[in-house]
């Protein structure tokens, strides 16, 4: 006998996960009875024992599903899901395998999306860490000198918006866009929130419930990941047109300033931006630790250094048409 559609879809894009993804699946469960919702786990080809998990849950729950994603990164996995098990269902509700949630995550989303009308629910997506490095990028990217001053990089009221943290989609929004950009393997939100904005779609950003992300845990990580957010944010600006936004062309001269800071064998003075710059950010790394009064906070600044360069780099290669595209994020 067939199963009757669900009037929405959890899709957990996952990769190497099973330090989280049985708990997750477990915290998710009770949320997908009360709302009728399949939970799809698209999983990228996995070797740690995430199938493993999944499909021991599955067996046991079949509102749980597992979904192989032969093309690995997010947004396909994303597509993949939609196009398989979306028809009849109206919310599409996007969990991100390691990352942490209120139990009463997705009901809170379906609640404002009804509430509000809104085709498109986005969170406040809150950095927290464990260890030295990755409290220091916690404290780094909770902040306006890491994220300068995002909106969904810090608690709402509840707004309407032009980007944010996905969370819940109306599907019928999804599938009239063309769901994501699966050429992105980084900022495919808000390329796709681009696209929903010009379609006349609306964007709310809850005030209601949020998310916690769990940052890399080494500076090498940190440097890679943002060195992919930075080629996706050219993507975006070569594929649309669009201007960056005045937070986003500050870091964009990092990169041309530690460029230039090699010029200073000529004359001292080409460091002087590189040197203001670094300045900058490890006093304002020291003046939070001396605040918060932790040590390891004063890491800040040098996680935010490693943020700012790395999506500097990462911009400009995919301005300039140079280097390859990593892999997943």
């Amino acid at each position: 006998m067939m199963q009757a559609p669900a009037s929405s879809l959890i899709v957990i894009p996952c990769l190497n996960e099973a330090a989280h993804i049985g708990a997750l699946l477990d915290q998710l469960r009770p949320s997908a009875e009360r709302l009728s919702a399949r939970i799809i786990v698209a999983d990228g080809g996995s070797t740690d024992g995430t199938l493993a998990i999944v499909e021991d849950v599955a067996a046991r729950d079949p509102r749980v599903i597992l979904l192989h994603n032969r093309r690995r990164i997010q947004s396909a996995a994303i597509n993949l899901a939609v196009g398989t098990f979306g028809e009849g269902a109206e919310y599409l509700i996007r969990i991100d395998a390691h990352g942490g949630y209120p139990d009463d995550y997705c009901d809170r989303l379906v609640e404002e999306a009804l509430a509000t009308g809104a085709d498109s629910v986005v969170v406040s997506m809150l950095t927290s860490g464990s260890g030295a490095v990755q409290k220091a990028a916690a404290a780094a990217q909770n902040s306006k000198l890491g994220t300068g001053g995002s909106k969904h990089r810090h608690l709402s009221a509840g707004e309407w918006i032009d980007h944010g943290h996905h969370a819940l989609m109306r599907i019928s929004a999804f599938g009239a866009v063309g769901g994501y950009d699966e050429t992105f393997s980084h900022n495919e939100d808000a390329e796709l929130d681009y696209r929903l904005r010009q379609a006349g779609y609306r964007i709310w950003m809850s005030g209601r419930t949020q998310m916690v992300y769990y940052p890399r845990a080494s500076l090498k990580g940190l440097y890679f990941q943002y060195l992919g957010y930075g080629r996706g944010r050219a993507k975006n600006v070569l594929k649309h047109r669009v201007i960056p936004k005045v937070r986003q062309m500050v870091p964009l001269a990092v990169f041309p300033v530690v460029l230039l800071a090699a010029f200073s064998f000529i004359h001292w003075i080409a460091a002087v931006p590189l040197l203001l710059w670094m300045s900058v950010c490890l006093g304002y790394g020291l003046a939070a630790a001396i605040r918060q009064r932790k040590a390891d906070v004063a890491l800040a600044g040098v996680s935010a250094m490693v943020m700012h360069f790395a999506w500097s780099v990462g911009f400009w290669l995919q301005l300039l048409g140079l280097g390859a595209r990593r892999g997943v994020a």
